[in-house]
């Protein structure tokens, strides 16, 4: 059986891709457990600097999770919990992974695969690309991990009209929601999702882990202790800002080491 969920590397840079063409890449229980487990080994690994997650083939993204797989694993609060609760150690995976992430998205982007793509940190989408909640429909709740994205990118507000209207909708909405970063022509996608990746994966890699780090503890509004502002100047105590500084004034380009 072909894996579902596939990790390639090449380099720095990793590519996590959800791998059910036939299905439009629609997620089932075990995909969100293993992509999961994907993003917990990536994560641990400092030879990581990007990693690109994105649906296999063109058509889409993913639409969400496979309905008909309901009637075994969803069909009473009971399953439901237990596959909740797989989606959320699933959403944290991701949403805690120390590099950064690029959601390379083609074609249909919608509920779950909304979910997984709204925890990157760069989101590349084709001009076709289509986004929405649908599940008003379905008489299902968006429940508090999978909101907690859609919040944050889009705000209180549009996060209730994608829920409430349960509509689907184009690029440049999605554009104007913050739910993607940038939309290209669909056929400059991929080169673009790579081209993001690259720029970041030739980056001091230290540095990028602790803006990530930086930027999620500034979504509390807890005080910043004196041990946490300190660490602001921690970089310079790094190999990687010799190597760069000093690169810089050679006119060179730097070679990090992530040290």
């Amino acid at each position: 059986m072909e894996e579902t969920i596939l990790v390639q590397r090449d380099g720095a840079i990793a590519t996590v891709v959800l791998n059910r063409p036939e299905k439009l890449n629609a997620l089932t229980r075990a995909m969100w457990k293993k992509l999961g487990e994907a993003f917990e080994a990536l994560s641990a690994d400092d030879g990581v600097r990007c990693i690109v997650i994105r649906g296999a083939g063109t058509k889409a993204f993913a639409p969400g999770n496979d309905i008909a797989e309901f009637a075994t694993e969803r069909s009473n609060v009971e399953q439901a919990r237990s596959y909740g609760n797989t989606m959320r150690a699933t959403i944290e995976s991701i949403a805690g992974c120390r590099h950064p992430v690029v959601a390379q998205i083609h074609g249909v982007c919608v509920g779950g695969g909304l979910e997984i793509a709204g925890l990157a940190d760069i989101r590349i989408c084709g001009e076709s690309s289509r986004f929405g909640v649908p599940i008003n429909k379905l008489g299902l709740v968006m429940a508090y991990a999978e909101i907690a994205s859609l919040i944050s990118l889009a705000g209180e507000a549009s996060a209730l009209e994608i829920l409430l209207e349960g509509r689907v909708f184009d690029a440049r909405e999605a554009k104007e929601k913050g739910l993607v970063t940038r939309v290209v022509p669909d056929d400059e996608v991929e080169t673009e999702a790579r081209a993001t990746a690259r720029r970041i994966a030739d980056g001091a890699p230290l540095v990028a882990r602790w803006h990530k780090k930086f930027a999620r503890r500034l979504r509390s509004s807890r005080p910043l202790t004196a041990k946490e502002y300190d660490e602001g100047f921690a970089c310079f105590a790094t190999e990687d800002f010799q190597i760069g500084y000093k690169a810089f004034l050679a006119k060179t380009k730097p070679e990090f080491k992530g040290k």
